[in-house]
């Protein structure tokens, strides 16, 4: 299973991935670990990342970059107004009032949507971690600026699901730089001792980002966020996200600084007096967001064993809840996540109601949030009814900011009481937590903004019948701001399976067509070449005219695949005897001198046996014959081919080709070996008991005396002292 961290930049992706030996950034397939956030299209194919790069150009109006910012934007939008005079593209109304932008792809005008755009982004990305792990990957954890609204952060979950990709996680930038930061201390403070704050200041291409976090073992918590959204050359908006984090928390350990911008003298120097601290760069500044995010990512995954590390982000702007109340002011409102909140966090609301009614989400402070619409969505509790006596029902809401930081109405269900007969002593009302002591239930009596910790007794002091509690779920229909339906991500989804075909498609047609590219180049340089004394003056001329590059460029230009195919088998067809003459002349030699060899070696065992050589005298006389004869027939071979190749001049075709002289001596070897040097039966000498036997029983011979067979006594043991006489015993 993969574990995956997506840096998704404005100007530039990294992709960090977990091995057994820790979190690595890997390479795309121009060895580099950065990959461009660029897409150019043309009139057969698209180019991504690095190939994209080169045609800013050469394809200015068709090749996009930058389009971080236009997530989840309207056409409509005053910034995006603002931005149409600074991009090189063209940008359009898409059908549902979002930005698009509009380009000529397959030699046709067409819109595209932004998810479809970074859609095209992630799915290159997906593509280089795929083969750099070579296995599929699925699940991923993708960064995005801290300070994305929901709208935001819905349309890079749109562009996830587009590519193909499961994504874990939305993690904040300065989140996934603290973990990366975190996770790896040793020395941090007990969960029971005071925190380590730490800044992180993160400025890159086209945004500016200040985080203080919370460190102890084990844990993070982010407890303050600040942010510019567009990061301007002017020093001066350097300090005042730094002074705003700074409003809530005075105690800082360090400073750590990541982004590409944060390498600028100027900035370093205007932070460090800030702080009146030297500023720390343990953290690489441009991998640092990639590696945090596949830490995460690897810590949601069940596929791996991380160390325990509790994370805590916060909510970055205040959200409130709006209804209709059925009192004369005509609405009721509350906030339910103040700036700053834990996240993710859920909460309960309990309201009384006798029919449907809607919920309205919303920034509570729109001058705080870069963007121009402070709306979040929509949420209708449906099939609300009043109790059976007549009275309001009680409607339990859960509200969550989830682990992506966008807000929903999670589930809404009513309480129906049931009264039994018999007891009449008071009974609390059964209700059940939400998640994890990560909730808060509040009330809200009728249409009343005010809040209270438990549930509403409308008659405390009187008796009343034990009430069985009976909850039963309302569906929630949901309208989100900006959000993508269902059925348009799915024609996006089948939109890049096109195009991605469309790609593999141009791509196999070009390696046809560079095929007999450089089949041509390098076997024209030949003919001049090695091939000179192997081709004949009539061959020459004829192939000179047929390896002409001038096809290429002309009729062969722009040809389907197969057409290119068909060209270079043509070519082969000509090319490939001469080139077979030239490699047989090369080879001959070697192959000649392997097989004569054998030939002789075993000549000389056949010599050596008929010689009554003792290393042979084991060996079958009728097998030796028969290698004998099988070495003559090879030498008789060999001969009768070589005579006649000698008489062929190089612009021939050979008799005997250096195949079939290898094969002759695979020949040799499987026959000739094992019969020649099958090794000699070894013979076990005797024991002591029969040496003994064989000295009692045996007496002299042919009148041979008992001193004679004193050297073979002194052979056997060689500590024997020297016999009396002239004879010396080795």
């Amino acid at each position: 299973m993969s574990v995956v961290g997506i840096d998704l930049g404005f100007l530039n992706c990294y992709i960090g991935v977990a091995r057994s030996g820790g979190i690595e950034t890997i390479a795309n397939e121009y060895s580099d670990r950065c990959t461009p956030a660029c897409i150019s299209l043309g009139s057969k194919t698209r180019a991504i990342g690095n190939a994209a790069k080169s045609q800013i150009v050469t394809n200015v109006k068709n090749t996009l970059h930058g389009f971080k910012k236009l997530h989840g934007r309207a056409f409509e939008d005053p910034y995006i107004q603002a931005e149409r005079a600074k991009l090189p593209y063209e940008l359009q109304k898409m059908p549902n009032g979002s930005v698009g932008v509009k380009v000529r792809y397959l030699d046709e005008e067409r819109p595209f949507a932004i998810e479809q755009i970074t859609g095209m982004l992630l799915a290159k990305l997906k593509e280089t971690s795929e083969s750099a792990l070579k296995k599929p990957v699925a699940d991923c954890v993708i960064s995005v600026p801290s300070f994305f609204t929901d709208a935001e952060r819905r349309s890079v979950m749109a562009a996830a699901q587009i590519a193909g990709l499961n994504c874990l996680k939305l993690m904040n930038e300065t989140t996934a730089v603290a973990l990366a930061y975190g996770i790896y201390k040793q020395d941090l403070p007990a969960l029971e001792e005071k925190p380590r704050n730490v800044v992180f200041v993160d400025m890159g291409h086209s945004a500016y980002q200040v985080s203080i976090c919370a460190f102890n073992k084990g844990k993070l918590k982010v407890t303050s966020a600040q942010f510019e959204q567009l990061c301007a050359a002017l020093l001066s908006r350097v300090e005042p996200p730094l002074r705003a984090a700074m409003d809530q928390r005075e105690d800082i350990y360090s400073i750590e600084i990541v982004g590409g911008a944060t390498r600028i003298p100027a900035v370093k120097e205007q932070i460090s007096n800030f702080f009146c601290k030297e500023i720390s760069t343990t953290l690489n500044a441009d991998e640092a967001v990639a590696r945090g995010c596949a830490l995460q990512c690897a810590i949601l995954s069940p596929a791996f064993k991380v160390r325990e590390f509790s994370i805590t982000d916060v909510v970055p702007y205040s959200i409130t809840l709006r209804w209709k109340s059925s009192y004369e002011e005509g609405t009721g409102e509350c906030e339910v996540f103040s700036k700053n909140h834990a996240a993710p966090f859920s909460k309960v609301i309990t309201f009384h109601k006798k029919e449907p009614f809607d919920l309205e989400a919303y920034y509570t402070h729109p001058h705080e949030v870069p963007y121009p619409d402070s709306r979040i969505g929509r949420f209708t509790i449906q099939n609300v009814v009043p109790q059976h006596d007549g009275d309001n029902s009680k409607v339990k809401v859960k509200v969550r900011v989830n682990i992506h930081g966008l807000f929903s109405v999670a589930n809404a269900s009513v309480i129906e009481k049931q009264n039994i007969d018999g007891d009449h002593s008071d009974t609390p009302m059964d209700t059940e937590s939400s998640s994890k002591n990560q909730d808060e239930e509040t009330e809200n009596a009728g249409t009343e903004t005010k809040t209270a910790s438990g549930d509403k007794q409308d008659h405390p002091n009187q008796p009343k019948a034990k009430a069985k509690v009976k909850s039963i779920d309302l569906p929630i229909q949901a309208s989100l701001y900006r959000q993508l339906g269902q059925d348009l991500i799915n024609c996006y989804i089948e939109n890049e399976g096109k195009m991605m075909m469309q790609d593999k498609l141009e791509k196999e047609r070009n390696d046809a067509k560079n095929a007999v590219e450089e089949y041509v180049y390098d076997f024209r340089d030949k003919l001049c070449g090695v091939f000179e004394k192997f081709i004949t003056e009539e061959e020459f001329l004829g192939l000179a005219s047929e390896y002409t590059e001038n096809w290429l460029y002309e009729d062969g230009e722009d040809q389907p695949k197969q057409v290119y195919m068909d060209k270079l088998q043509e070519l082969r067809k000509f090319g490939q005897p001469i080139q077979e003459r030239y490699m047989e002349h090369e080879e001959r030699p070697k192959a000649l001198n392997e097989l004569g060899k054998k030939i002789q070696l075993l000549m000389k065992a056949v010599e050596a046996y008929k010689n009554k050589d003792e290393k042979y005298d084991h060996l079958d006389p009728a097998e030796m014959e028969k290698v004998e004869k099988y070495v003559s027939e090879a030498m008789n071979w060999l001969n009768s081919k070589m005579n006649a190749q000698n008489k062929l001049s190089l612009t021939q075709d050979p008799v005997v080709k250096v195949a079939e002289m290898l094969a002759k001596s695979k020949e040799l070897d499987s026959f000739c070996n094992p019969i020649v040097y099958k090794p000699k039966p070894k013979v076990e000498p005797p024991n002591n008991g029969q040496a003994k036997a064989n000295g009692e029983h045996n007496g002299p011979v042919n009148g041979q005396s008992g001193a004679e067979t004193k050297p073979d006594s002194a052979k056997d043991n060689p500590q024997q002292t020297k016999p009396h006489g002239e004879m010396e015993v080795d």
